[in-house]
């Protein structure tokens, strides 16, 4: 299906994805709870029709994603070359001329594999994900993911990490997911206090790699994508991991305030919850 989805024209991938993004909200009843409790949560300042409107072209973006699934893993290079434009290459250049490796700091959206799948051609980039649980899955998706030389690693491999830093390659990590408090500390996101990861930081000053902001945006309909490479984030890790997280989800937070549509929403990002706070979720989502 993948491979099909890869070989139609624009105008077909974007009815597929309205048509596939319809009918995951209407099955998915698990996640559109989730993701409607984050909009309210993140946006409370929406009226319901507004925060429902926006739900809706949340999933509309998911839809989208399956497609670009399928073109990262399948389509021609050329193609994706001439779909997606590359802004601030240069700054990733300036970072590996270092020789210290480039941390590009990364989040998770809908986008997401179509822009790491576009920065791979011209250069190998190996990413940080984890593993599928399905064999058959998770073969597909080291294929796909592979193909233009770069390395998956296991999120909880930072050993790995380090390893393909110090040999100067650049590596993708998005680190707002919520894993608990063991690896983690409360930052702002959206104003609310959400389980921040603090390798991000520990990664960087262990490397001594540049920490390069990196993300991905989808116009047109899913007719023209832009992948932007930011400049290293200046005096980045500091003393503080408290500010540290901040920092890194003020990154992550900016992009989502763009294009609110394209973050994902379905994963439960305040799973973890101050003392005394109520489940976001009703009952853990």
């Amino acid at each position: 299906m993948l491979r099909l989805l890869a070989r139609c024209p624009p105008g077909w991938r974007a009815g597929a994805a309205h048509l596939l993004g319809a009918a995951w909200r209407r099955v998915a009843s698990r996640r559109r709870r989730i993701a409607a409790a984050n909009l309210a949560y993140c946006f409370p300042g929406l009226s319901g029709g507004e925060l429902s409107a926006l739900l809706e072209r949340h999933f509309r973006s998911l839809g989208f994603a399956l497609i670009e699934v399928a073109l990262a893993w399948h389509a021609d290079p050329a193609a994706l070359r001439e779909l997606v434009r590359v802004d601030g290459r240069e700054h990733l250049d300036a970072a590996l001329a270092g020789g210290r490796g480039a941390l590009l700091l990364a989040g998770h959206f809908t986008t997401l594999e179509i822009g790491a799948a576009r920065l791979g051609i011209d250069a190998p980039v190996d990413g940080v994900y984890r593993p599928h649980a399905d064999p058959s899955m998770e073969r597909a998706s080291r294929d796909g993911r592979q193909r233009f030389g770069g390395r998956l690693l296991d999120r909880a491999d930072v050993r790995g990490m380090l390893r393909r830093l110090r040999a100067n390659r650049a590596v993708w990590y998005a680190p707002d997911q919520d894993l608990g408090l063991r690896y983690g500390v409360f930052a702002p996101f959206f104003g609310r206090p959400a389980a921040t990861l603090t390798a991000t930081a520990r990664i960087a000053r262990a490397s001594g790699a540049p920490v390069l902001p990196f993300r991905v945006e989808r116009a047109a309909g899913g007719r023209a994508y832009r992948v932007v490479i930011e400049p290293a984030l200046a005096d980045f890790p500091g003393g503080d991991e408290h500010a540290n997280a901040a920092r890194v989800n003020e990154v992550i937070e900016r992009w989502a305030r763009a294009c609110p549509e394209q973050y994902l929403w379905v994963h439960r990002r305040f799973k973890t919850r101050p003392p005394g706070e109520p489940d976001l979720y009703g009952g853990g989502g």
